[in-house]
């Protein structure tokens, strides 16, 4: 069960990323006042809850509707948080783990920016939902854990609440420095996780058989 909830954490740590959000939140809000961050923190982090809750309990009945297996989507999905570890290692920015240029160019002519681009995509994008759905199949039958990876979860979410009402203060600790650091050991933690899957997939799909 530890395993799971340090699997689970670092996963979602990593994929959601409360620390790197910090920065870009404030970009986001440049001008405005400390009310209004609050409340587009808040209704940003609600949103993306409701959705990421919404793959975590759908995600397999979802996969079902549209004809693909648990397997291909393990590998599927170590592939894409595969991408999101390189963009992490290498400091760089993709669509995958964070929002594009154009995406956040738009983003500063909006008075709302709680949905678009906040809940979707930096707060739950590609690789968010494809984490939660793995580790939901994988604790699939067993109410317990899936309760430890909705838990997990609900905590990542809380934190990252808490950097977005406080990002100018964590941006200031940390430096950019210490977020690309901090990102570059989470991202390899992340490659392996998502070999982990690949070969998961491999093994359940019984293209490889094991003595």
């Amino acid at each position: 069960m530890l395993d799971l909830i340090l699997t689970t954490a670092v996963a979602l740590f990593v994929t959601i990323d409360p620390v790197g959000l910090g920065p870009m939140f404030v970009g986001l809000t440049a001008g405005m006042d400390q009310r209004y961050r609050r409340r587009m923190a808040i209704k940003g982090t609600v949103i993306a809850a409701l959705i990421l809750f919404f793959f975590a309990f759908a995600g397999d009945l979802l996969l079902r509707a549209l004809g693909i297996g648990f397997a291909a989507f393990r590998i599927a999905g170590g592939v894409l948080l595969m991408l999101v570890a390189i963009d992490m290692v290498f400091a760089r920015e993709s669509g995958v783990r964070t929002a594009t240029a154009d995406e956040r160019e738009e983003a500063r002519h909006r008075a709302d920016i709680s949905v678009f681009p906040l809940a979707i995509p930096l707060i739950s994008g590609p690789g968010t939902m494809t984490t939660i759905v793995l580790f939901m199949g994988r604790a699939h039958g067993d109410l317990a854990k899936q309760a430890v990876v909705l838990g997990v979860l609900a905590g990542i979410l809380a934190l990252t609440l808490f950097v977005l009402i406080f990002a100018t203060k964590v941006s200031r600790i940390l430096g950019r420095t210490g977020i690309t650091v901090l990102n570059r050991v989470l991202g390899i933690l992340l490659s392996a996780l998502a070999c982990q899957f690949v070969i998961d997939g491999i093994l359940a799909s019984g293209l490889i058989h094991t003595s």
